[in-house]
């Protein structure tokens, strides 16, 4: 630290002792500051501290010259988001503490003293990278070049990818033309965590142009065909008399299942109801008072049975026992507990709050556990009040609290395991009011099309369907009843010091993070294993939530399940495996580069189906492998079905924010908005997932293998050679360089890069590539068995002479 930071430290010191000295308990709107009920004793000298660079929080004008008083060290930077002030400034750790007594706090740390001296490094590697690129020319890709029209707008839309794109002084700018007239715009470039993926464009058209061409200020160019993203031209004519549109208003859990079972009733020979064998903690909460208006002097109460259990008929008294040098005593009488309070000889009361929790968990642990404010000291003398214990849960009495028993619904004809199965489930996280209608919807059409609708028939005759409206019920009723924000379940893990009922709303794990592939356990990023209140948080154990391990008992006890749905909201995405990576940004294994085109192809269905309700398009930047178009996700259970049980598993982001025409911009529609707007979520999505069904449908019925060639293929070359393979669909290709059979444990093609092709090989000296394919229902080429002494491979030989 600087001779100068250490004064001004010192300053700062003087003037926050200062202030809590004189026990103000709001020095001006929105700032509070802890009252001092005890003298504070003398502070010592602080030691040196680091210092970072963070980006602040600040509430209103007066925090802001706050700051300036204290001689907080600001750096040049301010904006206004979402009518807060975020201000950067140079501080310590010490500093941190003072300004969140003023309501200011940390947003986040932009760099800490060891990134300095990383950035400096990692500059000076830069500036030798960006020379080296200058000096050559590079190559351009052009990824995507799509238009798509929406319920208001056309759109171009492109990504482009340049070998010199880790240089952020590569720029690339695409240009068209458009009603004669040749138009240009600069493209953005995309950086994740560290990785470049590309650049890219999007805006409105006024003609839809046949080609573009991107140039980068290096030198080099790409010129490609534009072509329509989605909403192309289908065979055949629209259904007749298929019935859809069966939900009115959002749907609490209890109503979800109650149309389940409805459901059941009605189509006995299509619908079964599967209990899952995990029941859910419940919607229920211990009973509690926090008794005390200041931190050092409040005591948390919290009963130990439920509320609804009797918790909620508990009071608790502190009062002075009306005589000179009483003893601390507390009294149990059944449903109210008294606690007479130690006096002075002049019958004050001198009890502090730490004695007071200390008697209560002694002589009333029968009923209640005591506890300080967040791990304070409890040295503050406690004040005669009176409390009543309170769950804080506000669902009618016809909500059970008890433990919830989540469901599946499965319709087949065929629901013995024989059907290829297809997974749809929702709501894991409890605010996304919107995603359960998916799946009732979906339901309802599946059964009440079914005597009529030839293609609703074939699906369910010849698939197995299971649709879970909502994973995480417990959550999804405090999310209807209480607090409509809830992300997470109910389960607390915080102990003492985080628990009490200014914190309910923080409560409960993450259950899409509650996973075991690539989790938080496992080092990956994008969940908290210790910070029980983040909205985050993986819980204590990888699958440690009854929701998790459901899902987890669904995928091993129906292994015909080939398919799978994770419905959430908001944003219109369309997601699939990889979906977390490690602080390298190394992500989970990629889909081999057929696999990769399979979710490509599967999605192009399933989008379009989407678009067809409203227009609503599912944008490009949006489609892909989660970590391309969104973050980590640490420990989501689409990546265990992926990679534990090899299920093509995608994830619906529900809710595509829509084009305001009149201010030429994107709006988010929550993950609650009007139901009109919920309603057409659910009509698009649902479509969308039939959509996924038909996928599975079609894969069903895939006996045709798939044909390969290798291009070039035999002959004489005079030097290296860039070998690719055209396949005739989707598939996975398994191949040897050394002239031996190839089988499932050889090598296969992988992607070139992210959002990229299949890569190619180079061949560099006479080689012999033997090689097959099998496609995504597992069809060999030419029938080929790789566990046997089959011949019947494919082989080329090329000489390099």
């Amino acid at each position: 630290m600087t001779k100068q930071k250490k004064q001004k430290w010192k300053r700062n010191l003087v003037v926050m002792t200062a202030i809590t000295g004189l026990g103000f308990s709001t020095f001006y709107p929105g700032l509070s500051i802890p009252v001092a009920a005890v003298e504070q004793p003398d502070q010592p000298i602080p030691k040196e501290e680091s210092v970072s660079i963070v980006q602040l929080e600040v509430p209103n004008q007066k925090a802001k010259d706050k700051l300036l008083e204290l001689g907080i060290d600001l750096t040049h930077r301010a904006q206004e988001h979402n009518g807060i002030l975020e201000v950067d400034a140079v501080v310590t750790p010490s500093e941190i503490a003072m300004l969140k007594t003023f309501g200011i706090k940390v947003k986040d740390t932009l760099i800490t003293e060891n990134q300095w001296n990383a950035r400096t490094a990692e500059r000076q590697a830069a500036t030798k990278i960006e020379a080296s690129l200058a000096s050559s020319e590079d190559t351009v890709k052009i990824l995507r070049a799509n238009y798509y029209t929406n319920q208001s707008e056309t759109f171009l839309y492109i990504e482009a990818k340049t070998s010199a794109g880790t240089a952020a002084s590569t720029a690339l700018t695409a240009t068209w033309t458009e009603n004669g007239v040749e138009k240009s715009a600069a493209l953005n470039r995309f950086v994740d965590y560290g990785e470049y993926m590309y650049h890219w464009l999007e805006l409105p058209i006024s003609a839809i142009p046949s080609s573009v061409k991107v140039t980068s200020n290096l030198g080099g160019t790409a010129t490609g065909t534009v072509t329509q993203w989605l909403g192309a031209d289908k065979p055949g004519n629209p259904k007749k008399h298929y019935v859809k549109d069966f939900v009115d208003h959002y749907m609490a859990p209890g109503e979800l299942y109650e149309r389940a079972e409805e459901l059941a009733k009605e189509f006995p020979d299509l619908v079964e109801i599967i209990d899952m064998p995990n029941k859910t903690n419940g919607y229920r909460r211990l009973a509690q008072a926090q008794l005390g208006n200041t931190t050092n002097t409040a005591v948390v109460v919290t009963s130990k049975a439920w509320g609804h259990e009797g918790g909620n008929d508990l009071s608790v008294e502190f009062r002075n026992p009306g005589t000179i040098n009483a003893p601390l005593k507390v009294t149990a009488d059944g449903k109210k507990i008294l606690v007479d309070l130690a006096t002075d000889s002049s019958g004050k009361t001198v009890s502090t709050a730490q004695q007071v929790i200390t008697a209560l968990n002694s002589d009333a642990k029968q009923l209640v556990s005591a506890a300080t404010y967040r791990g304070n000291t409890g040295a503050g003398i406690v004040s005669p009040v009176t409390a009543k214990l309170t769950d804080g849960l506000n669902a009618p009495a016809n909500v059970s609290r008890d433990p919830f028993t989540v469901k599946a619904i499965r319709i087949g004809k065929h629901r013995d395991g024989s059907k290829p199965g297809v997974l749809g489930y929702a709501q894991e996280h409890a605010r996304e009011w919107v995603t359960p209608l998916v799946t009732i919807e979906t339901a309802e059409r599946l059964l009440r099309n079914y005597a009529h609708d030839g293609e609703t028939k074939k699906l369910v005759d010849n698939l197995d369907i299971f649709l879970v409206p909502t994973v995480n019920p417990d959550g999804a009723n405090y999310s209807f009843y209480d607090y409509n924000m809830q992300r997470k379940n109910m389960t607390n893990y915080c102990g003492p010091a985080e628990s009490d009922p200014a914190y309910r709303t923080s409560w409960g794990v993450d259950l899409n993070r509650n996973h075991s592939v690539g989790s938080a356990f496992d080092g990956y990023v994008g969940a908290s294993t210790t910070q029980c209140r983040s909205g985050t948080y993986a819980g204590p154990a990888e699958n440690s939530e009854p929701e998790a391990r459901n899902l987890v008992w669904l995928a091993d006890n129906f292994s015909n399940i080939k398919f799978a749905m994770n419905i959430h909201s908001y944003g219109g995405y369309f997601m699939w495996s990889p979906g977390a990576y490690d602080p390298n940004r190394k992500t989970l294994p990629r889909p081999t580069a057929g696999e990769e085109a399979f979710y490509w192809a599967a999605s192009d269905n399933i989008l379009n189906d989407i678009q067809d309700h409203r227009g609503t398009v599912i944008l490009p930047s949006r489609t892909g492998p989660i970590p391309d178009v969104l973050y980590s996700a640490a420990g989501n259970s689409a990546d265990y079905l992926w990679y534990e049980k090899g299920i093509y598993a995608w994830n619906f982001e529900v809710g595509a924010d829509l084009w305001n025409k009149e201010k030429q911009r994107w709006e988010a529609v929550g993950f609650q908005p009007t139901f009109a707007e919920g309603h057409e979520e659910a009509m698009e999505f649902a479509n969308g997932l039939i959509g996924m069904i038909k996928v599975a449908y079609n894969n069903a019925k895939d006996h045709q293998p798939p044909s390969t060639k290798a291009v070039p293929g035999n002959g004489k070359f005079s030097g290296p050679v860039d070998v690719q393979f055209e396949t005739s669909e989707a598939a996975t290709i398994y191949y040897t360089l050394d002239g031996s059979r190839p089988t499932f444990e050889s090598a296969h093609i992988k992607l070139s890069g992210t959002r990229e092709g299949a890569e190619t090989l180079k061949v560099d000296k006479t080689t012999t590539i033997n090689w097959f394919a099998v496609d995504a229902a597992g069809n060999i080429e030419k029938n080929y068995n790789p566990l046997s002494n089959s011949k019947n491979f494919n082989s080329v030989t090329l000489t390099i002479k």
